[in-house]
């Protein structure tokens, strides 16, 4: 090894380090002894004269002072030199560990220390470490860069860093620390190590065990056996500390089933030789299973009946005994005596055993304990959230009667502001006096800027883009300001927005979206693909919120649309001669040429909205309930009222499963008749549209009323030379051939069920959120569109009259050849024939998995969906995904 131009033997510096002697050492007094011992032979059986220390001298120092060495020892002048003196101060030397060899010589009474001081760490070099990067272990280690080298401290390193590594599960892990002399007295030190390989649970034996089988006992635990489908787990591997934890489990387990008597009578996990595995083995000691006997409250406190709690315990008297339903009880009543405002009441459970009769008696005593008030409300850790932003979430404020119901409302609300720590919680501590409690909220501050960029495959628009990029918690005032823009061959759109969740620090919420949204339909014309129609909204809407109670909230709105419907100039003609361009049914369908025109709409609307979720990011328990009413009319073109529900509800069912249901549908009427056969009165840009992302396994508006404009060709076509044979006409039946346009409904509903499912620890530091779903739903109730029903004949444009002459304006005919019979006309449409499909409340129905992963680029959410009912026209999508970042 080489380090600044010195070459020294790698073996050699480890030895020097771990193993080797300290250099000097005692024996320098010795020799120094030697030197004096003829002159005694000589004095023959004399004693030595004893000598007085003349004068101590300190060689060899670079950076320690003389006087600063001289302070670590005993010896002093005018003393009488003596070797036990000698051997002490050496031993005080050594102590201090900033020499690496110190001598003590005494020449007739001048007494001289030659000492060679430690050298100073110039760096710390770590090679070899893979899994745990220096930034985790150089912290935790005692050696540092400009300190002075011991040996001691190598050895603590060598022993911390072996530590950390047993930690992840590595205890295979080797260190080799190496020393490198550099001039000027210093040194690098460097430690090579060799990971190794990860030691997984082999094995998990029980003995003792007759009530339960071993696989039971096994899902228990924390710790898993190393099997090939739990590859990315890290609960395979062997950890000391969760090894004392699933003898708790094991315990909390027998407990709840009755069996109080049940322990761990040893727990020994044994490492194979080749240091790769481990095999754990407990033995247990069931005991009998036992039953509740007596089970009552006694209550101290004035507000509260012994008798009408006991009545509401839910355990009874010969129920199996459950330990985890005392604890859920004794939670239940602190968390009632602290919705009274005793917040430090004592609730002690006492069991009365019976091992004759094997019950168990509980009597649940609610301590006397004071009423008490809250001093103070501290909040940490916010470096970039206001401090208001925090306590306007507060339920509960300084000087009021503490109320744990209330500390649980803030907690939750907080949370649900999406700028902290999941697992936050409003801890509580005792104030200045008994009755007096502190409430601390400890932040945690995370990003709340969002980048997230979307990107699916429809069979409609091929590949789909969408991006937004928001900051929720805008110049840490709980702002929110966001961009968001789609793209997709077919449909653009972009919006931005802004919300201020208290208006001038007023509980009254306000925001405004500014968009522009562009849709385009097409067709075939031929093989060739062609837009139909464009349907283009600009406007903007202004909300202002104002809560009613803590958890209903009234929200009002106003929006103002311009919408224009547009159709490709190739769809409009003059077929009557009266050189007026319109828009011709025969090429675009009556349903489009009724759509067009440019309308203004001035829409108010209210909404009501009860939220008892405990966030709104990620609820794990409550349910929200939304009513909206719309009604346009307030000046515009446009006359309709609008009513819409939508309810959700999520329970945690154990075992970290979080399942939710979920419902929403609505209803449009139109205040005002348009006129037309087949005209809708409600126009198709205020109609309900259904498909991704309302229901996956369905493409975009892929459900519901649309047409389908089919070609007509020949689907069975006769063999050369048989002129007896007719070719049979029909649809074509490949779908990309078809013009598929969507025409919403005046109806719609959508129903969701979806469990979320909890992974081990490994995919959980991974940000694994795995779930099942279902979803159906249906939009219908549009009034039937006129429709060519029957196949329409070839549609040419001609250019020249009979005798080649160019016409000034074009003529429209079925005839493939100009009058003049050389000149070819121009296909303007195919035969077609046109249907009108889906318009039915008929569920449509899928399911599917899908993954939510905090991945290193940011959230991503993959959906597979199967279809499992649908109607006629209806298009499916099996596969879509999307992922964003945080900032």
């Amino acid at each position: 090894m080489s380090r600044m131009g010195n070459t020294y033997s790698a073996s050699r510096l480890a030895v020097a380090l771990l193993g080797g002697t300290i250099l000097g050492g005692l024996p320098s007094v010795a020799l120094a002894q030697e030197a004096q011992e003829p002159a005694a032979a000589e004095g023959e059986s004399a004693a030595p004269a004893a000598q007085t220390i003349k004068s101590i001298t300190v060689v060899g120092s670079q950076r320690l002072e003389p006087e600063t060495i001289l302070s670590y020892i005993q010896l002093r002048q005018g003393q009488v030199y003596t070797q036990a003196a000698a051997d002490q101060a050496l031993k005080d030397l050594y102590a201090t560990e900033l020499l690496a060899d110190v001598q003590i010589r005494n020449e007739d009474g001048n007494v001289v220390i030659q000492v060679k001081e430690n050298p100073i760490v110039n760096r710390i070099i770590l090679e070899g470490n893979k899994r745990i990067k220096d930034d985790k272990i150089l912290p935790e280690i005692k050696l540092a860069a400009r300190q002075i080298f011991t040996r001691s401290k190598v050895r603590a390193d060598v022993a911390r860093i072996i530590e950390l590594y047993k930690r992840k599960g590595r205890f295979a892990a080797t260190v080799e620390p190496k020393m490198v002399e550099l001039e000027q007295n210093r040194v690098d030190i460097v430690y090579e190590i060799s990971e190794g390989p990860k030691s997984k649970v082999r094995k998990i034996n029980i003995i003792g065990n007759d009530k339960f089988s071993d696989g039971e006992l096994r899902s228990q635990m924390v710790t898993k056996q190393a099997r090939f489908f739990r590859l990315f787990s890290s609960s395979t591997g062997y950890d000391p500390d969760r090894l004392a934890f699933d003898q708790q489990k094991l315990r909390q387990f027998y407990l709840t089933e009755g069996y109080a008597d049940f322990r761990v009578v040893s727990a020994v996990a044994e490492l194979t030789p080749d240091k790769k595995d481990f095999i754990i083995t407990y033995v247990v000691e069931e005991g009998d299973r036992y039953k509740f006997g007596d089970v009552s409250v006694e209550s101290q406190l004035r507000d509260f009946d012994s008798g009408e709690l006991t009545a509401r315990l839910p355990m009874k008297k010969g129920n199996w005994y459950n330990a985890k339903e005392v604890e859920d009880t004794v939670d239940q009543l602190t968390e009632s005596a602290g919705a009274m405002g005793y917040a430090f009441a004592d609730v002690r459970p006492n069991f009365q055993r019976d091992k004759d009769d094997k019950t168990m008696s509980v009597t649940f005593t609610l301590a006397e304990a004071p009423r008490v008030y809250v001093e103070k409300v501290n909040i940490n850790g916010n470096t970039l959230t206001q401090d208001k932003v925090i306590r306007r979430e507060f339920r509960i404020a300084e000087g009021d009667a503490f109320n744990t119901l209330k500390i649980k409302r803030t907690t939750n609300r907080i949370k649900s502001l999406g700028y902290f720590q999941e697992n936050f919680e409003v801890e509580q501590k005792e104030g200045s006096a008994p009755d007096r409690i502190v409430l601390e909220a400890n932040v945690e501050e995370k990003p709340t800027g969002e980048l997230q960029l979307s990107a699916g495959f429809s069979s409609l628009e091929s590949f789909i883009l969408s991006g937004s990029i928001q900051q929720r918690n805008f110049r840490g005032r709980g702002q929110t300001l966001g961009f968001s823009a789609n793209f997709s061959r077919y449909t653009r759109a972009a919006q931005v927005s802004f919300v201020e969740p208290y208006v001038f620090d007023k509980n009254i919420s306000a925001g405004v979206d500014i968009y522009r949204r562009d849709y385009n339909s097409y067709n075939y014309l031929g093989s060739k693909r062609n837009t139909t129609y464009g349907r283009t909204t600009t406007g903007m809407q202004l909300r202002v919120g104002v809560p009613m109670t803590e958890y209903i909230t009234a929200i009002g709105r106003y929006t103002l649309n311009y919408d224009d419907v547009t159709l490709d100039k190739q769809y409009y003609a003059d077929f009557d001669g009266d050189g007026v361009v319109t828009c011709e049914p025969l090429l675009a369908g009556r349903y489009l040429c009724d759509a067009l025109g440019k309308d203004l709409s001035s829409i108010v609307g209210l909404s009501l909205v009860y939220d008892t979720r405990d966030s709104r990011y990620r609820p794990t328990r409550g349910h929200n309930v939304t009513v909206g009413v719309d009604v346009a009319g307030l000046g515009g073109d446009v006359k309709y009222a609008r009513i819409t529900r939508q309810a959700s509800q999520y329970w945690p069912v154990g075992g970290g499963f979080i399942f939710s249901l979920s419902a929403e549908g609505g209803f449009i009427k139109a205040l005002q008749s348009r006129s037309g056969s087949g005209v809708d009165d409600v126009r198709i840009t205020d109609r309900f549209f259904l498909g991704e992302p309302q229901i996956r396994g369905f493409d975009i508006r892929g459900i519901g009323p649309r047409v389908l404009r089919m070609p007509w060709v020949v689907v069975t076509p006769c063999e050369d030379g048989d002129t007896s044979c007719t070719p049979e006409y029909g649809p074509n039946p490949s779908r990309s051939t078809w013009t598929d346009d969507a025409l919403g409904g005046h109806a719609y509903y959508i129903a969701r069920a979806e469990l979320e499912i909890p992974l081990g620890s490994g995919a959980r530091e991974m940000g694994l959120r795995p779930s099942i779903f279902v979803d159906a739903g249906a939009v219908w109730g549009v009034t039937k569109p006129d429709t060519q029903d029957t196949p329409t004949s070839a549609l040419y444009r001609q250019y020249v009259d009979a005798n080649g002459d160019t016409l000034d304006t074009p003529v429209y005919t079925s005839d493939p050849v100009a009058p003049d019979g050389e000149t070819a006309n121009v296909l303007i449409s195919s035969p077609y024939i046109e249907k009108f499909v889906g318009n039915s409340p008929k569920p449509r129905v899928s399911v599917g998995v899908g993954v939510n992963w905090n991945s290193p680029f940011g959230p991503l959410r993959v959906d597979f969906a199967k279809v499992l009912l649908k109607e006629e026209g209806d298009d499916t999508k099996a596969f879509s995904f999307n992922v964003g970042t945080q900032f």
